[in-house]
């Protein structure tokens, strides 16, 4: 059990947003935060900003951009936080520590990217820097052609998964269709996902258009506090557990078809919250490409290696299913900011819990899990939240 809760989000609007600096952008969804848990900028004991940049803007150091608009957190303690594509959940956990060693009340974490300013050509050689450079840099397709290969070997070793691929890519887009801040708010249908067309083809190995998430912009932002003063605010979702686990970062030190630090990380997580899969209403799950979401379900726990497209196949994670998986649409459609998709997920989570998640509702739900990775589960992050 950690001794905080969420308190406070917002969420901006994913996609190409062209018009919207970057600065502007991280202000707007913190002061929302911030008025969403009844909170002045004084009462912020620290500031936790997660961005992967890494090249996608010329200006970096963005721990204190936050000032020129919110003047009140001048002074206050602010840190910039990274850990590739799972850069918002490490600036969670940041927050969640400065609680725990007893330094603050109240803070701020902040997730956020602008990456529609470079090409994608670009996009893509900023995103291989999550490899492992000496080994994996020459991969042809950039992050695409990383799990593109790892597509590949997951088909030769069990077999033709594109049916299995495309039921997660049509749901995934369906869900999304009722998101309002996702990227792409299309139902595109099974079909579509399923067949190579001019405007779905393969982009790397066996990954087509629709089994890769998009390059987005965006922000999101928590208000996270000590668990005995949110008592007395206006909403509460509760942290049952939070766990990283990392792992190595080069594939050919490990089997990259187990995300092994994604199971330990799920195994620790469960068991420090007192819980089962079972237990969960909904999980929000790193879906930066549709065979991600399929090896993860090997790696929570649903179905052992191979056979994660009966999950599929059963149902199990459609929204009606026994345990919905990315009810807000995932990475793929919602978009992909990359230092704002594991803040984003938790702020997914917590309209869940707190019935506030409109045409993305999971009813009665009570218990929900994130699971944010960096680059092919390298880093690895489990948040069980609770409603309160």
């Amino acid at each position: 059990m950690v001794a905080a809760c969420l308190t406070g989000w917002a969420h901006s609007q994913f996609g190409k947003l062209d018009n919207v600096d970057a600065e502007v952008l991280l202000a707007d969804v913190a002061q929302a935060a911030l008025d969403d848990a009844g909170l002045s900028p004084e009462q912020i004991d620290s500031i936790h900003v997660g961005t992967f940049n890494g090249g996608f803007l010329y200006q970096d150091f963005p721990s204190s951009l936050i000032f020129n608009r919110i003047p009140g957190l001048r002074f206050k303690p602010a840190t910039r936080y990274e850990n590739a594509c799972a850069t918002g959940s490490a600036a969670v956990h940041g927050g969640l520590q400065s609680i725990e060693a007893g330094k603050a009340t109240h803070v701020l974490v902040i997730g956020f990217e602008k990456m529609t300013e470079l090409a994608t050509p670009q996009v893509g050689e900023v995103l291989l820097k999550c490899s492992y450079a000496r080994e994996e840099a020459g991969i042809p397709g950039g992050f695409a052609g990383v799990f593109g290969t790892i597509a590949q070997a997951y088909f030769e070793r069990y077999g033709d998964q594109s049916d299995a691929l495309a039921r997660i890519a049509a749901k995934n887009h369906r869900n999304g269709s009722v998101n309002p801040y996702a990227h792409m708010r299309r139902d595109f249908g099974y079909d579509f996902c399923r067949n190579v067309s001019e405007k779905n083809p393969f982009v790397a190995g066996p990954l087509k258009r629709t089994d890769c998430s998009m390059v987005s912009d965006g922000a999101a932002a928590l208000v996270i506090s000590k668990a005995d003063v949110a008592r007395s605010m206006p909403k509460a979702v509760g942290f049952r557990a939070a766990v990283q686990v990392n792992d190595y970062l080069p594939l050919s030190r490990r089997d990259p078809l187990a995300f092994e630090g994604g199971q330990h990380a799920w195994r620790q997580a469960l068991g420090v919250a007192g819980v089962s899969l079972k237990d969960l209403s909904l999980v929000e799950t790193h879906d930066c490409f549709t065979i991600a979401e399929l090896i993860e379900y090997e790696a929570m726990g649903l179905a052992k290696p191979g056979q994660g497209a009966s999950v599929l196949a059963e149902g199990l994670t459609e929204k009606n299913g026994l345990l919905p998986v990315n009810p807000s649409g995932g990475l793929k459609a919602k978009g992909h900011p990359v230092g704002a998709t594991g803040v984003s997920m938790h702020v997914m989570a917590a309209m869940q819990l707190t019935g506030t998640a409109g045409d993305m509702q999971i009813p009665d739900a009570k218990l929900a899990g994130v699971f944010n990775m960096g680059g092919a589960a390298v880093a690895n992050y489990v948040s069980i939240l609770e409603a309160r």
